[in-house]
């Protein structure tokens, strides 16, 4: 559990999404509350804790939570309306899911929260999902929206809750798993050396990333913004320029970032932007868990836009056809180590590896329904630690694909611009 581990700093590792649902001013909190209820057993890790363990006998163990309560995670909000002022929009929503996502989850408790938002402009409501990033990664979150909608499929046994494993048990688990990793030592030697290799570390000291003024320590609240493109016109543009779709997303990021800082008076020959790979395409509600590496890629700033689609392209297809992934067991190690020394958020505060992260998820491709009601659009968020101040959040759904803008607004005061330079970069792509 490095992710629980190494969590020390002002804003927690969370991740969440934001359900956009349509013509929803006639679900009450007791329906969505019921719907939750009736659909907990579809996702078992919602109603488990992290247990841990006694000294040598392994890491901590997801058991059932007895004493779980709904009430402790599901919450209602109903925005005001202000005499003369317009209906709440998405840009309150962001907001609450923004302070949401950034408050800390009881770690004696299953680690997530969610909050139906009513009160929105057009008969709109939403529900925010937060879960910890040590009980899911971006694929797995996928899944667990899928259970909790209309289409999930409720499981043949929902026994609840069980006992907890005995210690004897566990123990036994322990040294298995020792065992297991000295008989798989030389396939994990080999995995380590694709891991380095999937972080750009081959030989000798890796390259440090320059300084700007955009990474630096980050405190505990986020700012969110969007942006929202149609699907297809996008995936049309990178088929002609022999891209992939995550190609155009860092071009467009790259020239996004680039501009803003030339408005401070900063030049970068190039931008590090990393990118969570996930081992798998896939989860479901019942095999969730963190399987993510990182890439990270030094992308030229040029300012001819085709120029650098050109030059990332070259970069990622040079990296495709190896293990996806296998930078996490190298992490993980590195990790451990920093968190056992006390230093980890001293390390992550001061990194000089990446500028940025850009995170793509593919989400479903038709529209997902909640309660009968068609969700109109979802949200991605996720919180970097560390010194980035600003990371971006990407998720194709049905048609669209939104990006989020994730920031420190104490460190980007420009995220308007910088939203609004990538709406541009965006919409460049499409032309």
């Amino acid at each position: 559990m490095v992710t629980l581990a190494t969590d020390r700093g002002p804003a927690p590792m969370n991740i969440g999404a934001v359900l956009i649902v349509d013509a929803a001013a006639d679900l009450d909190f007791a329906t969505v509350r019921a719907i939750f209820a009736s659909r907990l057993p579809r996702v078992r890790r919602l109603r488990q804790r992290l247990v841990k363990m006694p000294l040598g006998c392994g890491r901590p163990v997801w058991a059932d939570s007895p004493n779980f309560d709904l009430d402790r995670h599901l919450s209602c909000l109903e925005v005001p309306r202000l005499a003369g002022a317009a209906e709440p929009g998405d840009d309150h929503v962001l907001q609450i899911a923004a302070d949401l996502v950034c408050t800390p989850l009881a770690r004696d408790w299953p680690l997530w929260a969610a909050r139906w938002v009513t009160g929105l402009d057009g008969d709109r409501a939403a529900l925010i999902l937060v879960m910890h990033h040590a009980l899911t990664d971006g694929v797995g979150g996928l899944a667990v929206l899928d259970a909790l909608g209309d289409g999930g499929i409720d499981p043949e046994k929902a026994d609840f809750p069980e006992p907890a494993p005995r210690l004897r048990a566990v123990i036994a688990d322990a040294w298995r798993e020792r065992a297991r990793t000295v008989i798989q030592l030389p396939g994990r030697l080999r995995a380590g050396r694709q891991g380095l290799r999937e972080l750009g570390i081959r030989a000798g000291r890796p390259a440090l990333a320059a300084r700007t003024s955009l990474n630096r320590p980050t405190g505990p609240r986020r700012r969110l913004s969007i942006v929202r493109v149609p699907l297809s016109p996008l995936l049309d543009s990178a088929h002609r320029r022999g891209a992939k779709l995550n190609d155009l997303i860092l071009a467009a990021v790259t020239g996004a970032i680039d501009g803003v800082l030339r408005g401070r008076r900063e030049q970068l020959a190039e931008l590090v932007v990393s990118v969570p790979i996930s081992a798998r395409r896939t989860a479901t509600a019942a095999h969730l868990g963190n399987q993510t590496g990182v890439a990270p890629l030094a992308i030229p700033t040029l300012g001819d836009q085709d120029e650098r689609v050109r030059r990332i392209t070259a970069l990622s297809s040079a990296r495709r056809g190896a293990a996806r992934g296998t930078s996490a067991g190298p992490l993980g190690l590195v990790f451990r180590a920093l968190g056992g020394l006390g230093v980890f958020q001293l390390f992550i505060d001061h990194q000089r590896l990446v500028h940025t992260f850009v995170t793509n998820v593919r989400g479903p491709e038709a529209v997902v329904h909640f309660a009968g009601h068609p969700v109109q659009t979802v949200i991605p968020v996720a919180v970097t630690p560390g010194n980035v101040g600003v990371c971006f959040d990407i998720l194709s759904y049905a048609g669209e694909l939104v990006v989020t803008v994730v920031a420190d607004p104490d460190i980007v005061i420009e995220q308007d611009l910088l939203t609004s330079r990538l709406a541009s970069e965006l919409g460049q792509l499409l032309s």
